[in-house]
């Protein structure tokens, strides 16, 4: 009998995961993260527009925009990777990809994502390890291998695991995971 492979092991995860996410849905504040130094230091943010059950990211993406901070969105290109676009709250500036608000204009160059200080990061899980469970397309983790900022997943409380996701070669590291509660940074990755 052959053993699943980690990509096999991580779709049927995704779909356990998604199915669990419906009950963990509720009122978000991110407090604990605007609070941190990480947070407090960036001048440069990478979001996300959240969707479906995903925490949402309004009230965070209103707060960087309030706190004179430079944000920029992702929008998918059709090389499976991200540009990012720097947006300024104008709802009209955005357009639906499938499930997805994306920003319209130009990307800022690509020697400009160096300047990126945090990138929050939609997540279906993570673990202590810093290993995270996306939706399964990769665009994040192309994205993430370009950007040395503070990487944080967004999710609930009940998706932060003790058990070691699967991982492939691609995968990229998270620095901390961020639920409604707590900011939890990843001892690896602490100096």
């Amino acid at each position: 009998m052959e053993l699943p492979t980690n990509g096999a092991k991580k779709k049927s995860l995704r779909q356990s995961f998604r199915a669990d996410r419906k009950f963990l849905v509720q009122p978000v504040t991110w407090n604990h993260l605007i609070d941190s130094i990480e947070f407090k230091s960036a001048t440069m943010i990478a979001s996300y527009i959240s969707y479906g059950d995903e925490p949402d990211t309004n009230g965070l993406n209103q707060t960087i925009l309030e706190s004179g901070k430079t944000l920029l969105l992702p929008r998918m290109r059709s090389d499976n990777f991200l540009d990012w676009v720097i947006w300024k709250g104008k709802i009209e500036t955005l357009k639906r990809n499938k499930n997805i608000m994306e920003p319209i204009g130009d990307a800022i160059a690509p020697e400009r994502i160096k300047n990126i200080d945090l990138v929050l990061v939609p997540a279906l899980q993570a673990d202590h390890s810093g290993n995270r469970m996306g939706q399964g397309g990769g665009y994040y983790d192309r994205a993430l291998s370009l950007i040395t900022g503070f990487k944080v997943a967004l999710i609930y409380q009940g998706e932060l695991t003790s058990i070691e996701l699967p991982q492939e070669v691609h995968d990229q590291t998270l620095d901390a995971a961020a639920t409604p509660e707590i900011l939890v940074r990843f001892s690896k990755n602490i100096n």
